[in-house]
This record gives structure tokens, sequence and C-alpha cells, in this order.
């Protein structure tokens, strides 16, 4: 067995049983060792499509999935996406290919410091030494990925450690990572607050979003009539129809500050207290009101579940029964395509047990409201704000879970950043319906123009900002890479191409001219 067998193997026998791979010639014998039965091996076109659909697969599955990227440049491709994975606290193992020692001296065009580009945004970070290291040192990364939250690994794979012969290795790490249990001064404070009835606000955000401990966060705000709320952007939601609804903090500072200033206390789980995006000339950082306390009741790396079920405990909730969402039937819209006949679309249309992946910016800013009623879902977002993750993290969601329809919201400016996605989505066969929001601009870009107050812009600075010159062709470019497609104008359209695709299998891709 020579290492790069051995560090697939290991793989394998770490629970990391999917490789999203742009593989070149330094990787050959990794690429090799991937054809074997027990991997599931996914080209992408680009290594951001690579990277952003393994924090796809992790948001949905919890458990890391591989890359293979190709020397430095390709990690730093990758980069921008392993930065949205990180904000989100997903799991990944990032293989990077690297030459072999004895070539790196002679200085060839591709070296390049692979460490030094790894290491702001990975946790865990090592060179395979030998052939003979590179099944603990596999270990070792998935161990580190697997963590609560969970973290960035990169494994640097020097050429001659994977075509030399790897001796047997007997003893890997085992390391189980536990949650770290609340502090109960902490559960206490927070209780004493919440049986003040002083206003308050929970904000929810990573593991305390979905399954039992969003259930139990729904039995505390029914004992304490105290409100549940998100930041903006949140890894994943399980929300609609039955589900625990929870409140989404405004993007827009003044709008956030409005939704904030009600709150004698914020409580914070897994996150930290509301930020603005962006910094503003003559808006605050912090959007919470001065007078607003903010108490930390569930650190990042702690157990939610645990929490709310002291905290229940300790205000005497624990036969509280959380109110649910009821289901809210909305009518097919008519008429033309603006923010609300899009939101009152997607209502009526999303599938039950879908799975939502919004990166749609400004013509989406409405639907999180309007789609509170809708059937069972998930909802997914871009914690890191670099754009150009959502078809990448779509692929991602639908190979992790093969059964549910990946419903990827875009607009067009960051579509572009990663189009390659809709090739592997082709060659997959996955079911994504891809809608793209074409206004030919960067719509966001001429409302932070605004906020900025950078004053009326010119001729040449909006240039800069419109993508009309050519208009992209999305049914064509959809076409080209195996993806079916049309093209709508109207609500009444936009809801019968979404419904139409739901029922059929494989991908597509719907442009909503705006």
């Amino acid at each position: 067995m020579n290492g790069a067998e051995s560090l697939v193997s290991t793989l394998i026998d770490q629970n990391v049983d999917i490789c999203f791979a742009n593989p070149g010639t330094s990787e050959m014998h990794f690429l090799a060792a991937l054809d074997n039965p027990k991997m599931k091996s996914v080209l992408c076109l680009f290594e951001g499509v690579a990277t952003g659909a393994a924090d796809g697969w992790y948001r949905m599955k919890e458990t890391p999935a591989s890359t293979l990227l190709h020397l430095g440049p390709g990690l730093a491709n990758g980069l921008a996406n392993i930065h949205n994975a990180k904000r989100a606290s997903s799991g990944m193992v990032n293989i990077v290919g690297e030459h072999s020692m004895s070539h790196l001296k002679y200085d060839p065009p591709l070296a390049s410091d692979i460490e030094g580009l790894a290491r702001p945004l990975s946790h865990w970070v090592r060179r395979a030494d030998s052939a003979s290291s590179i099944a603990w040192d596999t270990a070792s990364a998935v161990a580190a990925a697997n963590a609560h939250p969970g973290q960035i690994s990169t494994l640097i794979l020097p050429g001659n450690t994977s075509w030399e012969e790897a001796a047997p290795t007997h003893a890997l790490p085992q390391v189980k990572h536990e949650k770290r249990v609340p502090d109960t001064g902490r559960i206490e404070n927070v209780a004493n607050i919440l049986k003040s009835g002083e206003p308050a606000l929970i904000v929810l955000a990573n593991k305390a979003t979905k399954g039992r401990a969003l259930e139990l966060a729904g039995k505390v705000s029914a004992s304490c009539k105290c409100r549940l709320g998100t930041q903006f952007f949140t890894a994943r939601i399980e929300r609609g129809a039955g589900r625990v609804p929870l409140e989404r903090i405004p993007y827009a500072v003044p709008q956030a500050i409005e939704f904030l200033k009600g709150f004698k206390h914020i409580i914070t789980v897994e996150t930290n207290e509301p930020t603005a995006f962006f910094s503003y000339p003559d808006k605050p950082s912090l959007l919470k009101d001065p007078s607003t306390n903010v108490h930390c009741l569930v650190e990042k790396d702690e157990d939610s579940e645990l929490a709310f079920e002291m905290l229940l405990e300790a205000i005497g909730g624990q036969d509280a029964a959380p109110i649910l969402q009821e289901r809210v039937e909305t009518p097919a819209p008519t008429g033309e395509l603006i923010p609300l006949s899009i939101a009152h679309a997607l209502a009526h249309s999303i599938p039950e047990n879908a799975i939502v992946i919004d990166e749609s910016l400004t013509t989406g800013r409405e639907t999180m409201g309007h789609t509170v009623g809708a059937r069972p879902h998930d909802l997914i977002n871009n914690l890191g704000g670099s754009i150009g993750y959502a078809t990448p993290l779509s692929i991602g969601a639908a190979l992790a879970c093969p059964d549910r329809r990946v419903v990827c919201m875009v607009g067009d400016g960051s579509a572009m950043y990663t189009i390659q996605s809709l090739w592997t989505q082709a060659r997959e066969g996955l079911n994504i319906t891809t809608i793209i929001f074409a206004n030919n601009k960067y719509a966001i870009l001429k409302a932070e123009y605004a906020n900025m107050g950078a004053g009326t812009p010119g001729e040449q600075a909006m240039a800069m900002i419109d993508i009309d010159r050519p208009t992209i062709n999305w049914v064509s470019m959809a076409n080209s890479m195996g993806v079916s497609a049309r093209s709508v104008n109207t609500a009444e359209d936009f809801t019968k191409a979404m419904l139409d695709s739901f029922n059929e299998p494989g991908p597509s891709l719907i442009e909503v001219q705006l």
C-alpha cells in the first residue's frame, strides 16, 4: 500500500467517504487511490465549487467531507468558500497536493507557501512527512474536523509521500469530541432574567436552530413569553409548518436597530451579539440599544440541547408545550415579478422537506418572512459573506440528502462566480432547482453605495455595478452544461416553472427576469 492508498483507506475508516476533487499532476497517485468502491468521488471544475460542496455536505450530514485541491493555487481558488464554511462552523478535510520534497528545492513554477495560505482559514494544518505517517495524519485531520463546532483541517500531501510505500499503522488516534457542558452560573443568571418578565430575545445559531435544541428553545419561549430569533444569516434552520418559528434580525442597520430596541435583554446561544455586517460612516456597529444587556447562555463549543434542558429545569418549564408554526396556505401569485410576488410564489411552491439555499441578497430579502408557514423545510444562508457559495453548496446538500429537493436561490452576479457548479449538478444527476434572479446588476451594491454616503454615482462607477453589456443568457449557459432551463417574466410562469421542476428528477434552472 502506498501513501495515497493509505490516506484514502484511512478517510474511509474514519467515515469520510466522499471527496470533492479538482486534481492536478501532483495528485495522480491520490486520484488513483480514489478508485475505491467505498469512496464517492465528485469532479468539480473549479476548486471553489469543491470547497463549497464540502460545506453543503457538512451542513446537512454534520460529518465532514474531503476535498482534493491542486497545490497552493488550487487551495487559493477554494479559500473563499472555505471562509464561508469556517464562519458556518462546518467541518472539512482539505487534501492539498504538493511537489515531492526533492523537487521543491529547485523552486518550480507552482511552488508556494501552502501552509501560509492555509493557516488563516484552517483550524488544523499539517504537512505529511512520510508515507508511513499519512494514516496518522489523516486520522488526526478528521478528528479535528469532527470537533464541535466543526473545524477546517488542511493536510498537505507531498508527491513522494503519495507514491512511496507506507508501513502498516496499527494504532490511530481515536479522538471523541464532546460538547462542553454549559456553565451553571450562566444558566441560573438567564433563568432569573427570564423569570423577571423583562423583555428578552434569545438569539439562536448553529446546532440550536434545529432538532431537539430548537424544540426545547420553543418550550422556554412558551414558558417565559420571551421571543426567539436568529441572526440575519444562519448556517441551517429547520423551519416551516410544525416547527418552532424564529424571528430574523433584519440586515439593514436602521431596521435592525428598530427591531431590537424594545428588548431589555439579548441572550445568545452559540453566537455573538447582533452586529452590523459592514461598517458605515454614520451608523453603529452594534445593533442593540445602549440600555440593552447581552448575556451568553451557550458558548460556541457547548451543548445547546443540554443548556436548554438545564434552563427549563431552572424556570420550571419542563412540561411546557412549544408554540409551533401553523401551515399558511399562500395562493399562487399573479402579475409582475417583484420581491413580494416572488416570496408568495416560493411560499406556495416549496415542496415538503426541501432544502432551500438562499443567496438572493436583494430580491430574496422578503422571502423568509413570507415562507415561515410554508411546508416544513431547511433554510441555509451564507454566514461568511463571500459570494458564489449557493450553487456549490447545493451540490453537497443534494448528495448528502438525495431523497430531498434542493432549491437554490441566487442573484445573477453571485451565480457567475461559481457557474461551473451546473456541470457537476448535471453529471451527478442531482435534484436541484437553481433559481437565478436576473436583474443584470449587482443590485445590492447600488443600495450600499447610498448607505455608505458615497455621493451620486457617475457613469463609470455605475459601469462597475451593472452586468448588462453583454446580457448573460442563462438558459443557453445552463443548456451548455447539461441542465434544462427556462426563462420566466411573470409570477404565474415562475410558479409553474418551479412546480414542474420539483416533479422532474435531476437539475434544472429557472431564470427570473427582473
